[in-house]
């Protein structure tokens, strides 16, 4: 991976381990590592009161330049969950490879539990999760070029197994 064209992109629902996952691989690949989420809040501040004073709207406006930046950047890029609901994000990963990560909603829960995450705010996180995923799962399969379950096992197998796939060591479909 030498230009931001070769950029490894991951996608998926909150919880799923992008950032973590994200930041290991790019580290075992020598690359750089961008994070969606931590751009938007570097730059303007928590997510949260984003939501609050301006609106999902704003928000998205936000994580879109951001989602521009890190593909500018290269190496592997790490988005927001709802960062594929943008038509031109959804454009711009047609040309770029997307790694789904994916996790099961009785795992999740354990990952969201007290969250501060603006979109699971209410009676019941979960269900909000699992609405929001269910909502967004067809863009993230469609956008897909593989895809690899974090809901077991140590976080470590899945690194390894995104990384074979990065250098073309495995070339199935699915994986982990």
């Amino acid at each position: 991976m030498t230009s931001p064209s070769d950029a490894v992109v991951l996608i998926g629902p909150m919880g799923a381990g992008k950032t973590s996952i994200g930041k290991k691989a790019a580290r075992a690949l020598g690359v750089p590592f961008f994070d969606t989420d931590a751009a938007v809040v570097r730059d303007h501040g928590p997510i949260e009161r984003l939501f609050a004073e301006h609106g999902e709207a704003h928000f998205r406006a936000l994580e879109r330049a951001a989602v521009s930046e890190g593909l500018a950047t290269g190496g592997v890029v790490s988005l927001g969950g709802g960062a594929v609901t943008h038509p031109e994000t959804r454009a711009e990963l047609a040309q770029r490879r997307v790694v789904l990560l994916t996790v099961a909603p009785r795992v999740v829960a354990g990952r969201v539990r007290d969250s501060s995450r603006p979109l699971l705010q209410g009676e019941d996180a979960i269900e909000r999760w699992t609405a929001i995923y269910e909502e967004r799962r067809p863009v993230y399969e469609e956008l897909a070029d593989v895809t690899f379950d974090t809901s077991s096992g140590p976080i470590q197998d899945i690194v390894d197994a995104l990384v074979a796939w990065v250098r073309g060591e495995h070339d199935q479909e699915e994986t982990a």
